[in-house]
């Protein structure tokens, strides 16, 4: 008998999408410079509280004003937050913490960490810290972006984790001693996501520093993921890292598996990469074949594709707005208007979400102040404008502030049904849900710039454009700039670019060396002999001959090549080739 998704009467009236002038609650849209406010009064109400009581512990305990250690003791919370501050225009502080985390942060330590966590939290803080160090105002060594202290830190700290990816298959073990490598006795299970999460900090990390490592145990986990999805197309929930069998067998889009979908199609605009996003679209029709049921996606075995669990969970929340990323919009606004009922019926979304019985699941009723659908929220309002968009983030504001704020910060919601608090506060709470708040309502930060304006670097390469757009957030919302990863890399198609610029230049010093030997009686002036002196031997001509073909203009910049794909205002642009 086919499964037939039935919700609940009182749930199927507000599904309908309100009128795009839709009012607030006192009869007026929410004005987006009073909740630009009022998210900035909450990000610092949280972080003033880290660093009175919790720093330099992880994060924040706020129903007892103090701190813990969760994720291997690196003041987490004070790297998560670093680029929020630049977001919500602290340039300041910006540069105190970058100093402070120099001083302080040392990865030689003795801790069992996650690898996943710590490079999405902790890798990916600093290299986005890095690359808007210069906008911030920090001083910037000689070489930046291709060099500075945040960059080696974030190096330092991947570094500690490839031992994880020392396994038969190439895909990491989920824990890393970052003093003695993996404990001989580490379960090799991990979750999808675990596995399929590095690209994109990875791939810049190699780009910056020039070391391919990196890149390519990130690529190669994602490759072995692909080549164990299933008959119909899809993968499981948790594999064995030694022997590529899969452990649990649940295939969705949310929890162990999300953002390894999320990494396929950022890693594709990224890197310009078509064969990630062919993966994805892949994926992307199994998924829609098999799991989704009225704009809701459910969990189903990965073999035979019958539902196993008819329930919603709050990390599925980031998928409206990767489908925004790929030009999905409609399908994107219906599933997104789903969960915004969710948020309506509790004023957050549960972890497990019941959707036949319309209520939470025992056990999974908490709120841990997640950015998932506030996320989507702020890029689908990129792409449409759409006002139902702002109003959730109005509706996240107050619902936070009414239940969540306590002397000192935020704390976690443990049950929705009667508001209970749980003493944690999530470092995600200032890296992601209040910096996609803030940027949902802030139209004109220079994170959505368009293209318009931009910095020209010069870097040991040569001339580099940044800040011009598309950045392109990790699953912890630190932002990538994706121009940088062509400020540190010279291409053959480059070098030999600049050799004939020397050649040129070299031509019109001889001839003017002759002009004034002629008229003057001195010397020519000649470049000196060596391995730079440029030379024309019958495999350099064939070479350059062959790079010419590709039609590379002179002095063109490698920074800009966005010719694929790019994400820029939330949707994706394709070129017309």
């Amino acid at each position: 008998m086919p499964f037939r998704l039935l919700v609940p009467f009182g749930l199927l009236c507000v599904l309908l999408p309100p009128h795009h002038g839709a009012p607030g609650p006192d009869g007026t849209a929410p004005d987006p410079a009073h909740y630009r406010e009022r998210v900035k009064a909450m990000f610092y109400h949280a972080y003033d509280s880290y660093l009175e009581n919790a720093f330099p512990y992880d994060e924040l305990r706020p129903l007892t004003c103090d701190g813990h250690d969760t994720w291997g003791s690196f003041s987490l919370t004070l790297i998560d937050a670093l680029d929020t501050l630049l977001i919500l225009g602290n340039v300041s502080e910006f540069q105190r913490v970058v100093e402070v985390l120099q001083d302080n942060v040392d990865f030689d330590i003795d801790v069992n960490a996650s690898v996943f966590e710590t490079n999405i939290r902790v890798v990916g803080g600093l290299l986005s810290a890095h690359l808007l160090s210069k906008k911030a105002g920090v001083e910037v060594e000689a070489g930046w972006p291709c060099s500075g202290p945040l960059l080696r830190m974030a190096e330092e700290a991947a570094r500690k984790l490839l031992p994880a990816f020392q396994t038969p298959t190439g895909m990491p073990y989920g824990t890393v001693n970052l003093l003695h490598g993996v404990n001989p006795g580490e379960t090799p299970v991990t979750c999808t996501a675990g596995i399929g999460t590095f690209i994109v900090e990875f791939a810049t990390l190699s780009s910056l520093t020039g070391d391919p490592v990196f890149e390519e145990v990130a690529r190669v986990a994602l490759m072995r993921l692909w080549e164990s999805r299933s008959d119909i197309g899809l993968v499981g929930n948790h594999i064995d890292v030694l022997t590529g069998k899969w452990v649990a067998q649940d295939a969705g889009i949310g929890a162990g598996v999300d953002s390894y979908f999320e990494y396929l199609v950022k890693g594709a605009i990224l890197l310009q990469d078509k064969k990630l996003m062919a993966m994805f679209l892949e994926y992307n029709k199994a998924i829609r074949n098999y799991t989704r049921f009225d704009d809701w996606y459910l969990w189903v075995q990965m073999y035979k594709g019958t539902v196993s669990m008819p329930v919603f969970q709050s990390l599925e929340a980031y998928w409206p707005g990767l489908q925004s990323l790929i030009g999905d919009i409609d399908n994107a606004m219906r599933t997104f208007l789903n969960y915004y009922t969710v948020w309506k019926q509790f004023g957050g979304l549960p972890e497990f979400y019941n959707i036949p019985q319309g209520y939470t699941v025992e056990k999974r009723e908490g709120y841990p102040l997640r950015p998932e659908l506030i996320e989507s929220a702020m890029y689908l309002y990129r792409a449409t404008g759409d006002p139902t968009l702002l109003e959730l983030g109005r509706d996240a504001v107050e619902s936070i502030e009414k239940i969540s704020k306590v002397e000192c910060g935020f704390a976690t919601i443990k049950d929705l049904r009667d508001h209970k608090l749980d003493n944690r506060m999530e470092s995600f709470f200032l890296a992601e849900t209040v910096k996609y708040l803030y940027l949902l309502f802030d139209p004109t930060n220079f994170i959505h710039n368009n293209g318009s304006t931009f910095d020209a670097v010069i870097t040991p390469y040569g001339e580099c454009i940044l800040g011009a757009g598309g950045y392109i957030f990790n699953t912890e919302a630190h932002p990538i700039d994706p121009a940088a990863l062509h400020c540190c890399r010279r291409l053959k198609e480059e070098q030999w670019e600049v050799e004939d610029l020397m050649r040129e230049f070299y031509s019109l010093k001889r001839n003017r060396s002759r002009f004034q030997k002629k008229t003057m009686s001195s010397g020519p002036w000649e470049p000196p002999a060596g391995p730079e002196t440029p030379s024309s031997p019958e495999n350099h001509d064939q070479a350059r001959e062959k790079s010419a073909k590709q039609k590379i203009p002179l002095l063109s910049c490698p920074s800009q090549p966005f010719t694929s794909k790019l994400a820029l205002l939330g949707q994706v642009f394709l070129d017309s080739s």
